[in-house]
Formats: C-alpha cells, structure tokens, sequence
C-alpha cells in the first residue's frame, strides 16, 4: 500500500477525486469502474454511505493500487482508526478535528480536514494537513481561493462543492492544487439506468479541463 506522501502526490497528480455516497460496495464498484475508465483514480467514500466501512474493505481489496480509497464526512479520531483499518489510504474531514489529522498521521496516511475562514484554514495547515478542503465552496468561488492564497502561498487548498465543468478550471487557476468533485461527475440518473457511459464521459472531461487549466496557469 502507497504511504502518506505517495497517496498524496497521487491525489494532485490526479487532480480529481470523486465524492462518493454509495449505496453498497456494488454500486460503488460499478460507479468506479465508470469514473476510472475516464482518468479518475481516486475515489471517496463518504461515511454517509451505509454500512460504509464494509465498503471500504470490499472494493480497497477489488482495486488495491488500481485505484486510491479513501473515507469522507470523517468527524473523529476513532472513525478516522477504523476507516484505516479497513483500507482507507486518505482521510477527509467536513470540519477542523485536530485529534483526525494527527490519528490518520499516526497511520501514514494524508489527512484533508474542511476549513471556511482564513484562520481555520492557516490552523489547519499549522496543524500538518496535507490538504486543506474549503467546504462549502459552492458560495466562496474561485475567487475566495485567490484571495486567501495571496498571503497564504504555501497551503495546498482543495474546493469541495460547487465544483462543476463550468467551475472547475477556475478553480485550478486560482490556486486550487486539486478538486473533490460529486454529483456534478455522478450523474445519479444515468446511473440508475445503468449508462455508466455518461459517468466516464463526465470523468474525462473534469480530468480535460483540469489539464487544461493547469497549462493555462503555467
């Protein structure tokens, strides 16, 4: 299994990382089979999901290296331990736990806690997150993100909700080192109706405009 720094350097690479809310380890296999045949290889599995540690163990062992697994709407230090254990290799918090960021270090594993202020954010990243989640960003925008990193160069910044197609390149070239991308990618419908298609097109243009955006800005 990748350690803390190689599943970190993943997740930028990539640029992407689908939120997940699966119905069971079925659906989150197919999703991910869907989003991966479009260029996206890290997946989160939100612990809304029922019985999501289950999930987690099942399809961590189906991909293994193939794709990164990792825990989503973690609140404490103990969910964070048991989300590991069952195969997580990255964790994501909706809120500043300092007790999750120093577990999921504990087990060499990269710990994304969400912040909204400037001085959420900065104690976050004084506190060793390796990336810090902006949620919700949907009402901030691209340019919050280029306002806090004027005096704030050095933190890695992650936009979780309203990252869309029309929103995402924005948000590259504002200074966001990668995107956590939902519904806008899992399009719920043509899921139901087994167009897992529709989902790998979606994929391979996020993973398109972030490349784009990238180049733009460089």
């Amino acid at each position: 299994m990748p350690d803390r720094h190689e599943s970190l350097k993943r997740i930028i690479d990539t640029g992407i990382t689908a939120v997940i809310r699966a119905k069971s380890s079925a659906y989150l296999i197919e999703v991910a089979d869907a989003i991966k045949a479009g260029g996206v290889d890290c997946i989160e599995v939100t612990m809304t999901t029922p019985d999501a540690l289950r999930v987690i163990e099942e399809t961590s062992k189906k991909y293994g290296d193939e794709v990164l697994i990792g825990v989503g709407s973690v609140l404490d230090a103990e969910t964070c331990r048991a989300a590991i254990l069952a195969g997580a290799q990255f964790v994501v918090g909706p809120t500043l736990n300092f007790e999750m960021i120093e577990m999921a270090h504990r087990y060499d594993k990269p710990a994304v806690p969400g912040t909204y202020s400037p001085t959420e954010i900065i104690n976050a990243w004084s506190a060793g997150a390796d990336l810090v989640k902006v949620f919700p960003a949907t009402s901030l925008g691209p340019k919050y993100f280029k306002d806090v990193l004027a005096p704030l160069p050095q933190v890695k910044l992650v936009p979780t909700g309203g990252v869309n197609l029309d929103t995402a390149g924005e948000f590259i070239k504002a200074g966001a080192v990668a995107l956590c991308v939902g519904s806008a990618m899992i399009d719920k419908q043509a899921v139901a109706e087994k167009r897992f298609d529709v989902v790998t097109q979606t994929a391979a243009k996020f993973v398109q405009v972030v490349k784009q955006a990238r180049a733009e800005k460089t």
